[in-house]
């Protein structure tokens, strides 16, 4: 936490030009509801679906551990809540959650060298990524997206090797996250979007001007339409 950079003042003004750029979801992260526990940034993720909710499908992750605030932010118009610590801690809350919002929930798995962490990666546990994977694959959640927290914001190239890994014991979908840094990690993802990969998040990159993104959308749709 200690080491966040701020990229822009308006999170909503942010989206709006994500969106003109030509993104097709928008990936959230409630950074002090992760530390937290509990949603601490809702006033500006409202905001953010009020200026694009309707236009493209937004996904929430950070903070959220009951039911009551996934159907909150539903009702606010979000298309996907992330659950990640919580998924790993009380997986009955996750089974509950696939149950009553079926098609709305994705994993996300954060780890490093195979072994996953939680509570906005401050703790390593001693689960394996795939077993967990395969087990919320059978509770019903939508896709997984897995971050090498190794990598994540260091601009040092997506881990294709272990995502791939991870999306071949799945039949749902794999997000991949963390390190992308250039358009060469684009093309490589591209190259296993068959292998059950099927997007990725841009974070730092666009940001910090590293890939352009427009560019890397276009890239995407001439290598795999």
């Amino acid at each position: 936490m200690d080491q966040s950079t701020t990229f822009g003042e308006d999170p909503a003004v942010m989206a709006r030009s994500w969106v003109d750029k030509g993104a097709r979801r928008l990936h959230l992260v409630d950074l002090n509801g992760a530390f937290a526990g509990h949603p601490k940034n809702e006033l500006a993720i409202r905001k953010i679906l009020k200026e694009v909710g309707s236009e493209v499908d937004v996904q929430l992750g950070g903070g959220i551990r009951d039911l009551d605030t996934i159907e909150r932010y539903l009702d606010a118009g979000l298309r996907y809540v992330i659950i990640g610590t919580a998924a790993v801690k009380n997986p009955g809350f996750l089974q509950d959650a696939c149950t009553a919002f079926g098609g709305h929930i994705i994993v996300g798995l954060d780890a490093r060298d195979g072994k996953i962490a939680t509570d906005g990666w401050s703790k390593l546990t001693r689960h394996d990524v795939i077993d967990l994977a395969k087990k919320f694959e059978d509770y019903g959640v939508e896709s997984i997206i897995y971050t090498d927290i190794g990598r994540d914001g260091m601009l040092s190239g997506i881990n294709v090797e272990s995502t791939v890994k991870l999306a071949q014991a799945l039949t749902i979908p794999v997000i991949a996250s963390g390190g992308l840094s250039n358009m060469a990690d684009i093309e490589a993802l591209c190259a296993v979007e068959d292998d059950g990969v099927e997007g990725v998040i841009c974070g730092r990159a666009i940001y910090s001007g590293d890939l352009d993104f427009a560019a890397a959308q276009e890239r995407a749709d001439e290598l795999n339409g």
